[in-house]
């Protein structure tokens, strides 16, 4: 017997900058009911250009969701309350990397997959519908430096973390979509 369709409840959306990932997946969201959008990425005073890319995403919103600006993703996964976009996961890992000191011990410290595993089953578990967005990085070259090959090595786990336990994963390259899962 054919089994029923089952729309995702969890969703990984995966490209390169400037792919179009967080477009596509603002799309998979209605634009007419209450969403909650959570951006991972912070102002930096004195950075024009960096301010200019976040208010273009900020206008690019439907005015009936709510944009939250919150470091701690498992827990407003968790919360559940309707749907969830959270754009960007590479921008939370930054601040986790950033919050841990990794950038200058020679190993990733132990707090960093605590809070990525804490992530990751926060959305293996969530309550409703999450659509997230990650950079994917595992197409370029390898990192000249050292925190660049903690980012890539890091990012590309947590990816593959949450793409096992996501209900649909698609990666968008050129602004084309492929179904990953």
């Amino acid at each position: 017997m054919p089994r029923a369709y089952r729309a995702p409840v969890i969703t990984l959306v995966l490209g390169g900058t400037r792919s179009g990932k967080s477009g596509y997946a603002e799309h998979l969201l209605p634009a007419d009911a209450p969403v909650r959008y959570l951006a991972t990425a912070a102002r930096r005073p004195g950075d024009a250009e960096w301010d200019a890319r976040l208010d273009a995403h900020r206008a690019r919103r439907p005015p009936a969701w709510e944009t939250v600006e919150s470091p701690d993703v498992p827990a407003l996964v968790r919360a559940g309350g309707g749907p969830l976009l959270v754009d960007d996961l590479a921008t939370w890992l930054t601040g986790v990397l950033d919050d841990t000191g990794a950038w200058d011990s020679p190993t990733a410290p132990p707090a960093v997959a605590e809070r990525v595993a804490a992530l990751v089953d926060a959305v293996a578990a969530a309550p409703g519908r999450v659509v997230l967005v990650s950079a994917e990085v595992g197409l370029g070259v390898v990192p000249a430096t050292r925190s660049g090959r903690v980012f890539r090595d890091e990012l590309g786990a947590l990816n593959a973390a949450l793409a096992a336990v996501a209900d649909e994963v698609v990666l968008l390259v050129a602004g084309l979509t492929l179904r990953l899962k």
